[in-house]
Parts: structure tokens; sequence; C-alpha cells
């Protein structure tokens, strides 16, 4: 009798064993990426592609590789670095979390900074980063189009599909940099004390320090200052990194001792190089918002603010505390991203939706482009300023 009675329990078990397993199955059946990426094609008649570095530093390790999924594509190339205020075995996480990624993992378009170099704003270990970093995409991929700083406090206004395809329609040799020749209380205040930055030749972090002595301001070259974020070309950059010219290493040398050289170093240069004076796009395309007056680092952003950069025509803002509220607004309301650890769907993602399921972990053609409405508001803000570039006959003044 106890044994009729146990048979409905045996056959109930194994049904639900069965069913666990059938979904197990499915899962890795839906996961499991193409052995082979589709071909990317880098051309004139193709959508461009970026090139971009993210920094930051201690226990920032969550914080990049949430940024790194807001902006991945597989058409793009990615710098990661951690500085050496992280530890090794943070920087070793950041790596195992990235291949973890499946396409990642199969279009190899993501590397980490193994050996690091010390992130301190004030001095020019700032730029000598920079222009590390912009070596190594050189070295890396001889296909991306422009170059986009970015750091762990950034996060994107636009998918990746918005910008390809806005980008498609700009001049691939212009420059995003946000600059001007006034400078104001910066020349007394940045440019003319002698600083020297510890970071450039010792083991471990240490402050700026600061000459009695301030110098002259330069007449052999103009100075210019603006915002320390850029989206630079490639023709411009090869300028900066093989110059062809002596320009961009004398003021290197230059900007070596100055106070925010991050402000100054590449508006500088490219405003004092015949060839590319007339690149400059005269904005940052950041939102960002700031104390009056404006002190060090813009204001932290949060949801009160999230109307006015959603609409704002910028691709991305600045800076976010962490995990605030306001970026799961942005990702559920403007990249449309379900869950932090998956990247932003794009045209490429061909997966279906499901709670077990990253519709990126299966992909089509990743050269087509399917732009949202966002893609209108950063048009916008682009032929402004392109239209401001082409009114002017000298667009460094």
């Amino acid at each position: 009798m106890r044994a009729e009675k146990k048979w409905p329990l045996k056959l109930f078990t194994a049904a639900f064993l069965s069913l666990i397993l059938l979904l197990f199955s499915s899962f890795s059946v839906f996961n499991s990426p193409k052995s082979f990426p589709t071909l990317v094609q880098h051309c004139s008649h193709n959508p461009p592609s970026f090139a971009y570095f993210i920094s930051g530093g201690n226990r920032d390790k969550d914080r990049i590789l949430r940024l790194l999924l807001a902006i991945y594509h597989p058409r793009n190339r990615y710098l990661l670095h951690l500085g050496n205020d992280a530890k090794d075995e943070e920087r070793q996480a950041l790596a195992a979390a990235v291949r973890l990624v499946s396409a990642i993992r199969v279009f190899g378009n993501v590397d980490v900074v193994g050996k690091a170099d010390w992130v301190t704003y004030l001095g020019s270990s700032n730029v000598a980063i920079t222009l590390r970093a912009a070596a190594i995409m050189l070295k890396l991929d001889n296909c991306w189009n422009w170059f986009i700083t970015l750091s762990a406090r950034d996060y994107p206004l636009i998918t990746q599909d918005d910008l390809f395809h806005v980008f498609s329609s700009v001049r691939r040799d212009l420059n995003f940099i946000d600059h001007t020749s006034v400078l104001g209380w910066k020349e007394g205040d940045r440019f003319q004390p002698i600083v020297v930055d510890p970071g450039l030749y010792l083991a471990r972090r240490s402050q700026i320090f600061q000459a009695t002595q301030k110098r002259p301001t330069p007449d052999a070259f103009r100075l210019f200052t603006g915002s320390p974020w850029v989206i630079l070309s490639r023709p411009f950059l090869e300028f900066c990194i093989f110059g062809w010219d002596n320009l961009p290493r004398i003021l290197l040398m230059y900007f070596t001792n100055v106070k925010l050289p991050q402000e100054g170093y590449f508006h500088s240069v490219i405003c004092n190089a015949p060839e590319f004076k007339n690149t400059t796009v005269n904005g940052d395309l950041r939102y960002m918002t700031w104390d009056n007056p404006p002190k060090m680092e813009p204001l932290f952003l949060n949801s009160s603010v999230y109307d006015q950069m959603a609409g704002s025509g910028a691709a991305f803002a600045r800076q976010f505390e962490v995990d605030n509220h306001v970026l799961d607004m942005i990702d559920d309301k403007i990249l449309r991203r379900r869950g932090r650890n998956r990247a932003t769907p794009g045209a490429w993602c061909t997966g279906r939706w499901s709670w077990w399921m990253d519709p990126c972990s299966q992909w089509g053609d990743v050269n087509i482009v399917k732009p949202g409405p966002q893609a209108k508001k950063l048009e916008g803000s682009i032929s402004s300023l392109v239209d401001d570039l082409k009114s002017q006959t000298n667009q460094c003044q």
C-alpha cells in the first residue's frame, strides 16, 4: 500500500527533473555564440568605428564593466585601464569578467592594460596615459575612425547604432574638442606656474609640487584651453604620435610642467598645426552641470536632471555616483538594456529576449545600423556645431 502511494511522488519528481534539464539545455543552446564572427567592414560607404579608452582607479572595476557593456559593439575597439592604485586582483577580475561576455570573447575587440600607470588628475601623467592608449589603439587596429576618452564616472546617452548613424554623415577628419584661446584667470593659475608631476618618475603615487617662480606665457606658439574630454580623429592622433612635424613633441615638453595639461595639450597642438586647425568642432558632446563659479569637477548627476540629459543632444554625460538610480533610468529608457551585465542591444543582436537569455549572445550582420530616437537629437547638436565651423575661416581663435 505504501509503495502504491509513493509511485505518484516518484513520477512527479522525475517529470520535474526532466523539465529542469530541458530548461538548462535550452539555456545553453540559446546562449552558445556563433563559432565565427561576422566580418566587420571598414570603408567609406560603411558605418564608422570608434576606439574607446576607459580609465578608472581603485574599486572602479564594476563601474568600468557596466560602462563597457553600455557602449559595446563589435565594430568598435576598447581599451580599459585601472590605475596603479587598484590592486592586481581587481585588474585580473576585470579581465576575467570581460572574457565571460560571449560576443567580446569571439570578436576579441576589448583589451585591459596589464601594466598600469598612476592616474592623477593634476600633472602630466594624465596626458601620458592618454597618448599611450592612443598608441596602443593605433597598433592594435588600423580601421577605427575616432578616439573617445571616457572615465568610470561617465555614461552614454545614446546607443552605438545612434552614434554610427550620425557620424556616418560627418567628415572623418573632424575633431570634437571644446577649446578657446581666451585663457583668462587660467593664464596665471594654470599655465605660468611650473609644476612637477612625480607620477612620471616615482613608483609610488605622489602629489605634484610647484616651483616658487613662474614662467612667461609662450610666444612661439599660442596656448588653448578647454574640456579634457575629447573625440579625436585618427589622422590627428597619428600626427600626435608619429609626428612628422616637431610641434607635438615641443608642446608635450612644455605641458609636462603644466598643472592641468589635459585641458590644453591636444587643444594647443591642433590649433597650432596648419593642417589640422580647421578640423576642430568646438564641442565635446558631453552633458555636464557646474557650480557657479565652477569647481574642478562638474556636479554629480541624478534623476532630477534626467529629462534635461535625455533632451540635450549630447552623446555622453558625466559625472555619476556609483550605481545611482539615474543610470538604471538611462539603461531602461534610452539604451533599452535589461540588466547591467548585458550589452546594449543593437541591430547586430539577433537573440530572443527572455529572462535567461542575452539577445547579444547571438548576432547577425554587425555592419547594419538601426538608429533610435536619440539619434535625431545628437544629429541636431552636431549639425549646429558643424554649421559654426563652416561659418568661420579660422576655427582656432
